[in-house]
Formats: structure tokens, C-alpha cells, sequence
């Protein structure tokens, strides 16, 4: 059989394992047809050559906040702590519109892709305005990026004792029931799908304890993966202590989500204990390490949660606390915050990719079908770049070299077969005319004037 496309000559990282120096990769509808090495690769209709590249499965984002981009960099809140900076940005954010969320997702998808990101979900929590999760996924749709939705939501506003602005927050009732309707539109729970969702209420502290209940109630009922903030803050452990009486992981289990459907970000601040329950309930975690720092919040000890049971992603978070939307630069800021806790020893730049690639295929519950390049996985790879100035002298280990040398590039990007990222650039419909619309809205949602 004739395959759609070969990668040739390349350093082949197909799995955790399983290294192919001067390898081949066929890829048929799709799928990863073969993989191999020397004269037996398949004819194909596209060939193209890595040049003895690292090529390895595409990076999996288990927790980004897309539309934050509008705000990167916003100077009032530079140097915010978590809080401080939410109340600083959500009256911005309550000027998202359904323009703005479309523009700001698919130039964040087209960021992933120069990262070398081939899935990512989402965490849209901020709702001023109905079916702004549709515009995303229609920009997710158009580029054709595997697009994991998450329907967020927020009940307390700052008359309830929460954070954010009436403006943003939605009752009980109207979250519910658009939950229902994104899962039975969009929800694709078939292999190899392209579009899937999970409900996502923000954050213990910003929903009321229905909305936690009943999202893990439709969650079992509509067979969807739920998600959320958990443990990222001391602020967060003092509010559960005086609201519900209890730590964050305590009432994270009180209201049913301590099973195998759930991973949450950051977990900075458990105690062993509360890990180790969590990881015998199949509960994964995703460490956002650049945004953490950023914030000067502390950052989950990745390899602590691992030798203690727990799966375990990464996330570029938002575009407004990380300022910048690439995985590549969290895998390699994950390897240095491992080491720089723990020792030398402590972590490998392949146990930062395994985290990047089947540590986010965890989180999301697809395993079988990404962050691997086995034949019969979806054919989500990266060809990737550094310069040969960068490279000089790194001649023992590709693996190594990639996180170690950078800074790494994607050269090209694959989703489902298609090449989305050529030449270290995407291949997106429209995409200067989508950044001058991200240029007009993000200077009104900041209120700066054209010529500053």
C-alpha cells in the first residue's frame, strides 16, 4: 500500500523506549502506518526528508487559557501575585466577544503548532457574552488541529465572595445546561476524533458546590472527562478552610471528582497523603511551569507526583501569565525545575518529553491514540529545528541535545496526516488578516491607542 507520506532519515523518538537513529515513519489516512529503518520504507506520494532531525510525537497541551492572549504582558499586573492578578485582568476579559475569542484561538493554535504542539485543550472559563466556545472551536476546525474544548464556568462573583466581576460569572442553571448542549454538538468520543470536550469549572473557590456536583454527575452521564485548578494557591487553601471547613483536595473529593475522569492543574501545595490518594483514584495532574514562576506561586514537583503514583502533563496556562503559548519551552523549563529541586539525576530530558507526550495523553484519557508514534496512532509528529551553530559539537544524544542546545523550533508540524507548520511557519488560512484583527481587539480590550 501506498503511503500518504514518509519522514525519512530522521532521528525517530517513537516512543519511551523505542529510539530509531536513521529512521522512516509512513503515515496513511491519517494514521501511522509503519515505522522503520533502512531500505524497506513503502513508496509514498509525499516524501520529505528530516535530514537526520529529531522527529518526535507532537507535544500534548493539558492546560492553556487561549483567550489570555489579548492581555500578554499587560503591565498593571507584571507583578501581581495569583489573585491580585486575577482581579486586575477580568474586567478586560469581560470584553471578550465572539470576534475576539475566535481571533485569539486561532492565533494561539498557530503559536502551538510553531511549538510543536499537535493537541491542546482548553480551559475558557470566562463567559460574558453565550457560545463563545463554539468560535473556538470553529478556528480550532478551519486551521484542523486536534482541539480538546473544555466548557468552563463561574458562579461567585465579587458580591458572592469570589474574584471576578458579575460580568463574567453565570448562574448555575444557563452553565448546566450549555454543558449538555457543547457535549451532545461537539463531544467526538470516536477514535481519531478531531473535537472532544470536558467540563471544566474554573476553580473550587470562583463555583458553587452544585455546579461541582453536577458537572461530575453529566460528566458520568455524557461519558466527558472533567477538569480544573486545584492547589495552586495558599489563598486557595485559606478560602476552603473558612468556606467549606476542609483543604482544597478534601473538598475536591466531597464533591465526587476523585476518580479516573478528572486531572487538574498546577497542584502545587497537597500533602503526600492527599497525592497519594488522588493518584489511587487515577486522578493526572498538569504542571505549568513557566506560568508558576511567572507568578511566584511555587511549582508542582513533577517527579515527586510521579514516583508517588500520579500521571502527570504539562501546560503553557495562559497567554497573559506565561506570555508565550510554547511546549517546547515548558518541556525544557520542566527538565531545569526538576533538576534544579531535586539534582542532576533527578530528571532527563526524556522523562520531560514522556511528560509532554504521554503525560498529556493521560491527562486528556487518549493514550491509545496520541503521544506516541506507534503504528495505529494518530499521525501527530514534529519535525524539529535547531541551528547548526547550536548544534556544534552535540553529537551523542539527539534527545538530550533537543532540550539541552535550543532554542528548538518546530520545522514542520503534523496533525492527523496534514502538515499544518512548514518551514517553522503555519500553514493557516487567513493568518495575516487574523493578526491585524488580534492587534485591533487586544489594543481595546487594554486601552492602548494605535501608535503606542
Amino acid at each position: 500500500m501506498v503511503a500518504d507520506l514518509l519522514i525519512d532519515d530522521a532521528y525517530l523518538y517513537v516512543d519511551r523506549g523505542w529510539e530509531i537513529a536513521g529512521g522512516w515513519i509512513a503515515i496513511k489516512d491519517g494514521r501511522v502506518q509503519a515505522v522503520g529503518a533502512g531500505a524497506d520504507r513503502p513508496e509514498a506520494r509525499r516524501v520529505i526528508s528530516a535530514r537526520e532531525r529529531l522527529v518526535t510525537p507532537g507535544l500534548i497541551n493539558a492546560h492553556h487559557h487561549m483567550y489570555q492572549n489579548l492581555t500578554r504582558a499587560f503591565a498593571p499586573v507584571t507583578g501581581a501575585s495569583l489573585f491580585d492578578w486575577l482581579r486586575g485582568l477580568y474586567p478586560r476579559w469581560a470584553m471578550l466577544t465572539d470576534e475576539s475569542v475566535y481571533v485569539s484561538t486561532f492565533v494561539a493554535i498557530a503559536e502551538l503548532l510553531m511549538g510543536g504542539c499537535t493537541t491542546s485543550m482548553d480551559h475558557m472559563y470566562v463567559h460574558p457574552r453565550p457560545l463563545l466556545i463554539d468560535a473556538q472551536i470553529r478556528a480550532a476546525r478551519e486551521i484542523g488541529f486536534r482541539f480538546y474544548a473544555t466548557r468552563g464556568s463561574m458562579t461567585r462573583s465579587v458580591e458572592d465572595g469570589g474574584l471576578p466581576p458579575r460580568s463574567v460569572v453565570q448562574d448555575e442553571d444557563t452553565i448546566l445546561a450549555d454543558s449538555v448542549r457543547l457535549a451532545e454538538t461537539y463531544h467526538d468520543p470516536a477514535p481519531g476524533a478531531m473535537t472532544r470536550l470536558a467540563l471544566a469549572p474554573c476553580s473550587l473557590f470562583s463555583v458553587s458546590e452544585r455546579i461541582m456536583v453536577e458537572s461530575a454527575r453529566l460528566a458520568e452521564a455524557h461519558d466527558l472527562r472533567l477538569h480544573t485548578h486545584l492547589a495552586e494557591d495558599h489563598d486557595e487553601d485559606r478560602y476552603c478552610a473558612e468556606i467549606y471547613g476542609c483543604t482544597p483536595v478534601e473538598y475536591f473529593e466531597r464533591v465526587g471528582w476523585a476518580g479516573p475522569r478528572s486531572w487538574v492543574a498546577h497542584f502545587i501545595y497537597p500533602s503526600e497523603a492527599e497525592i497519594g490518594r488522588l493518584a489511587h483514584a487515577g486522578v493526572c495532574s498538569a504542571q505549568c511551569p513557566c506560568s508558576n514562576m511567572m507568578i511566584g506561586g511555587g511549582s508542582a514537583d513533577a517527579m515527586r507526583l510521579r514516583r508517588l503514583g500520579m500521571r502527570v502533563g504539562l501546560g503553557c496556562d495562559g497567554s497573559a501569565s506565561t506570555d508565550h503559548a510554547s511546549m517546547w519551552l515548558e518541556t525544557r523549563m520542566a527538565m531545569l525545575l526538576g533538576r534544579y529541586r531535586n539534582g542532576p539525576t533527578a530528571m532527563t530530558a526524556r522523562d520531560a518529553l514522556d511528560l509532554a507526550t504521554r503525560g498529556g495523553a493521560a491527562c486528556l484519557g487518549w493514550e491509545d491514540e496520541i503521544g506516541h508514534l506507534r503504528p495505529g496512532a494518530c499521525a501527530d509528529l514534529v519535525i524539529w529545528h535547531l541551528s547548526d551553530v547550536a548544534l556544534a559539537g552535540a553529537l551523542s544524544d539527539p534527545v538530550e541535545a533537543w532540550l539541552r542546545c535550543g532554542p528548538a523550533q518546530a520545522a514542520t508540524t503534523i496533525v492527523h496526516g496534514r502538515v499544518l507548520l512548514e518551514d517553522g511557519y503555519p500553514v493557516a488560512p487567513h493568518l495575516p488578516e487574523i493578526l491585524r484583527a488580534h492587534e485591533r481587539l487586544a489594543r481595546r480590550m487594554q486601552a492602548v491607542p494605535v501608535g503606542r
